[in-house]
C-alpha cells in the first residue's frame, strides 16, 4: 500500500473536493484532475500516465458523488428524467469512445484540453453568460447528438458533463434548477461509462502498476470517495450561507490556476 501520507494526503482531497461539490453542485473535477496529476508525479508514477491515471480516478469517484446528487435532486422533483433517457445513449457512446482513443493521445495534448476548457468555464462563471434561448423544442435527435458531445468531452475533461448539459439545457428553455438536477442525474452515466472505458484501455499499460485497475489508481479512488461523501452534505448545509456567485467565481480561479500549473508541469518534461 502508499505511504499514510500520500492516503492522508487523498483523503484531505476528497473533503475538500466533496464540500466544494456539495456547497456549489459541481462536480469538483476542475481541481481534482491536476491536483492528481501533481500528486501521481511526485509518487514517481510515468509522466506519460499520470494524466489518464488522473481522469480515470477523477470519473471513478464521480460515482460516488453523483449518485448522492441525483438523490438529492430527485427527491425535489427537479430532474427531467425523459431529458435523462434521451442522452444517455450518446453520452455512453461518447464517453466510451472517447476514454479507448485517449489513451493513445499524448498527455501534454490532453493537459491542453483540459487547461483550455477550464478557462472555458471559468469565463462562463465569471461572466454568468448563458446562450439566448433556442425556439426550437427538444428532440429525440437534438439529445442524441448533444450526448455523444458531452459524454466525449467528459472522458478528456472529467468536469466537462456537468457545465455543458447546463448550458445546452438552459438554450432549450429548461428552467436552471431542473437543468442542474439533470445535469447531476447524467453524471452518472458519465462517470460509469467514462470509468469503464478508462479501465479497459489501460488495463495492458498498467498490469506492472501496483493499484491500478487499468487507469483507475485504487487507494486514491477509495480514499477521495470516502471522504467525498463525507463532506458533501456538510457542503450543501452551508450552501445557502454565502453567495454563491462569488464562491463560483473562487472555484472556477482555483480550477483555472490548477490545470495551468498541470499543463506547464506537462510541458517541462
Amino acid at each position: 500500500m502508499p505511504n499514510i501520507e500520500w492516503i492522508v494526503l487523498y483523503m484531505v482531497l476528497g473533503a475538500c473536493v466533496g464540500f466544494m461539490a456539495g456547497f456549489l453542485g459541481l462536480g469538483g473535477g476542475g481541481i481534482l484532475v491536476p491536483l492528481l496529476a501533481s500528486i501521481f508525479i511526485y509518487q514517481g508514477m510515468s509522466i506519460d500516465s499520470v494524466i489518464h491515471l488522473a481522469l480515470g480516478t477523477s470519473l471513478a469517484c464521480m460515482i460516488i458523488s453523483s449518485s448522492a446528487s441525483i438523490r438529492a435532486h430527485a427527491s425535489r422533483g427537479a430532474v427531467v428524467w425523459p431529458v435523462v433517457r434521451g442522452m444517455a445513449p450518446g453520452i455512453i457512446l461518447g464517453a466510451f469512445l472517447t476514454a479507448q482513443v485517449a489513451a493513445h493521445i499524448n498527455s501534454t495534448t490532453i493537459a491542453l484540453f483540459f487547461a483550455l476548457f477550464m478557462a472555458l468555464i471559468a469565463v462562463q462563471m465569471f461572466f454568468n453568460w448563458q446562450p439566448k434561448p433556442s425556439q426550437k423544442p427538444i428532440s429525440f435527435r437534438g439529445l442524441i447528438v448533444a450526448g455523444v458531445g458531452i459524454g466525449s468531452v467528459s472522458a478528456l475533461a472529467a468536469v466537462g458533463g456537468g457545465f455543458l448539459t447546463v448550458v445546452y439545457l438552459g438554450y432549450k428553455n429548461v428552467d436552471m434548477k431542473k437543468a442542474i438536477g439533470t445535469s447531476a442525474a447524467i453524471g452518472f452515466p458519465i462517470a460509469i461509462t467514462g470509468t469503464i472505458g478508462y479501465m479497459m484501455s489501460g488495463w495492458s499499460k498498467t498490469l506492472s502498476d501496483p493499484y491500478t485497475l487499468g487507469y483507475i489508481y485504487v487507494p486514491a479512488f477509495l480514499a477521495i470517495s470516502i471522504a467525498s461523501f463525507i463532506t458533501a452534505p456538510y457542503g450543501a448545509r452551508y450552501s445557502h450561507r454565502l453567495p454563491e456567485a462569488y464562491l463560483k467565481k473562487i472555484f472556477a480561479a482555483i480550477s483555472l490556476v490548477l490545470s495551468i500549473k498541470m499543463l506547464i508541469s506537462f510541458v517541462q518534461f
